[in-house]
């Protein structure tokens, strides 16, 4: 049975509409699945002519089922502002998140694949939502999530998201940990398919506390939370981030658990940029996104990479089989 996908248009004064078209015309040449897209008409037009697409697509609000044909849901049409972020391309990329939502939680697709938003541009539109992950998270009624990073060369995961430094410290909590170990595994096993997760710890500080002399949370607070886990036989760590990376220790791991945003990100994008994956782990929809932004700089010159937003779909898939799988087998 083919995959139903739903792919939301991103920040249009970006490079969202046009990495989405770019993906649809490789991914219509060989593939079966279902494509759904939540775009301003002019907008996926203007797009589609730019970058020379030949594939076959509609304009309707009706979710017709036929695979040769890409269906293009409309939102409002906007005025294109290249390079920009404005009040309404804040609202219009924050209504097709909202509505690919209605429609997972609906049954009318398996997956969402977000093109990037700006987070200036959603709160231009005076919407208070960080990312993509807490307005997933909040309008699935989910508590326990965690922001996932996915790759071929390394995944991992983060224990605090869009939070500033000066906050991380008194977040890195029992519970947090907790919570995030449990969904990191849960989706290990779940969506990624692997039974027996290795899982590594990073530390806080530098040196991972050096044994509480330069911090005491690694001594404190992660140590203790790792040893106090149910599961605590599929994770090892606290471990000092720069020698963890240095020595390349991520390749013996299947997905590494970071304190905080950078600390993981820094790593994973220097490793993985322009290919690596967003996914938000423990939500019980599908959603991934690339792992890059908006681009301003090169908004409407024809000059995006697909690349990322390929391997978002790639993986997406690859969770609907998983889960598919996992809940045949469970039934």
């Amino acid at each position: 049975m083919k995959n139903r996908f739903i792919f939301t248009c991103g920040d249009i004064n970006g490079i969202g509409p046009e990495i989405v078209i770019k993906t649809l015309e490789v991914l219509k040449k060989k593939s079966t699945s279902k494509f759904y897209v939540l775009c301003p008409p002019s907008v996926f037009e203007h797009y589609y002519k730019l970058s020379k697409s030949k594939f076959q697509y509609e304009i309707s609000e009706n979710f017709n089922d036929a695979d040769s044909v890409v269906t293009v849901i409309p939102l409002k049409d906007l005025k294109l502002n290249y390079g920009k972020p404005t009040k309404n391309s804040g609202k219009i990329s924050f209504e097709a998140i909202k509505i690919a939502v209605k429609f997972v939680n609906e049954g009318s697709v398996e997956a969402i694949v977000t093109a990037p938003i700006s987070k200036t541009a959603i709160n231009m539109a005076g919407i208070n939502f960080p990312g993509h992950t807490e307005m997933l998270a909040e309008w699935t009624s989910t508590n326990d999530f965690v922001m996932t990073f996915l790759s071929k060369k390394m995944k991992s995961a983060l224990v605090t998201i869009h939070n500033p430094l000066k906050k991380v410290p008194g977040l890195i909590t029992e519970k947090n940990l907790h919570s995030t170990f449990n969904v990191v595994l849960n989706s290990l096993r779940n969506d990624l398919n692997i039974d027996k997760p290795k899982v590594a710890v990073l530390g806080l500080n530098p040196h991972a506390g050096e044994s509480g002399i330069i911090g005491t949370e690694e001594e404190n607070i992660i140590k203790p939370s790792i040893l106090s886990f149910q599961n605590n036989q599929f994770l090892s760590g606290p471990f000092s981030p720069d020698a963890f990376f240095a020595n390349r220790r991520y390749k013996k791991f299947d997905l590494v658990i970071g304190m905080y945003h950078d600390q993981v990100l820094i790593p994973f994008k220097m490793l993985n940029f322009g290919g690596g994956v967003n996914y938000t782990a423990g939500l019980p929809i599908i959603r991934t996104s690339p792992d890059h932004g908006v681009a301003y700089d090169i908004a409407g010159r024809n000059l995006a990479n697909p690349a990322s937003f390929l391997e978002a779909v790639r993986y997406a898939g690859i969770i609907i089989k998983n889960r598919k799988r996992k809940a045949k087998n469970s039934g």
